[in-house]
């Protein structure tokens, strides 16, 4: 039987908060609106980047919002050169990632809501990256916590939703599985707390990725 770990990217694999906070400060400045608190822009991290932007600044216009998503995503790729392009995985994701890789009975995929640009320039630097059977991003699906991104995996790897674990770090992410009918595992080093991935789903939290294996191979056994 084929099982299917779905992992979200920022937050969950990669410590990606000192670019977001500056594109993020960099759009708000751009069109002079106040820059919201440094947690108020971790509390969006895994929503579509026009969702998120609209989430912190709700009485902007439509145009104002386009803009400043423009703003963030010239920045971003800008900040990515000058903090020395790759931003760092999570110490451990990448034997815990080799280490799904080894089984035979696993298959990868990712859900995210980055871009494809982001997302494509990321798996180019990992030296896992072609390990991912399916790759979904926000360019071709609606916003977590829709199930859309999730579903896209399931058919593409071929894996029935109670064989798959989505692995993230936000309420997002553990509602989004909850509504493909899967299970959501929560990383403890993200972007919402503990509490909050339990409230919103999560059947494990782990705290390391030492403990990955055996949180996986629980929810497959239960």
């Amino acid at each position: 039987m084929t099982k299917l770990v779905i992992f979200d990217v920022d937050g969950t694999l990669i410590d990606s908060q000192a670019h977001i906070i500056a594109s993020m400060t960099a759009a708000f400045g751009a069109v002079g609106v106040p820059t919201p608190t440094r947690d108020a822009i971790l509390s969006i991290v895994g929503l579509s980047l026009p969702i998120a932007i609209r989430e912190l600044a709700q009485e902007a216009s439509d145009k104002t919002i386009a803009e400043m998503v423009d703003v963030y995503k010239a920045d971003f790729t800008e900040n990515r050169l000058k903090m020395d392009a790759a931003m760092p995985l999570f110490e451990g994701a990448d034997s815990a990632i080799a280490r799904l890789i080894a089984r035979d009975d696993v298959v990868l995929a990712i859900a995210t809501g980055k871009s494809r640009r982001g997302l494509d320039a990321l798996l180019q630097e990992w030296t896992f990256g072609s390990h991912f059977v399916s790759t979904q991003c926000a360019d071709n699906h609606p916003s977590k916590p829709h199930p859309s991104m999730v579903q896209a995996c399931l058919a593409e790897c071929e894996v029935a939703a109670q064989n798959a674990v989505v692995v993230g770090d936000t309420t997002y992410d553990m509602e989004m599985a909850a509504a493909a009918r899967c299970a959501g595992l929560g990383v403890s080093w993200g972007y919402h707390g503990v509490d909050a991935l339990k409230a919103t789903g999560a059947r494990a939290v782990v705290t390391d990725f030492s403990q990955l294996d055996a949180a996986l191979d629980q929810i497959w056994k239960d």
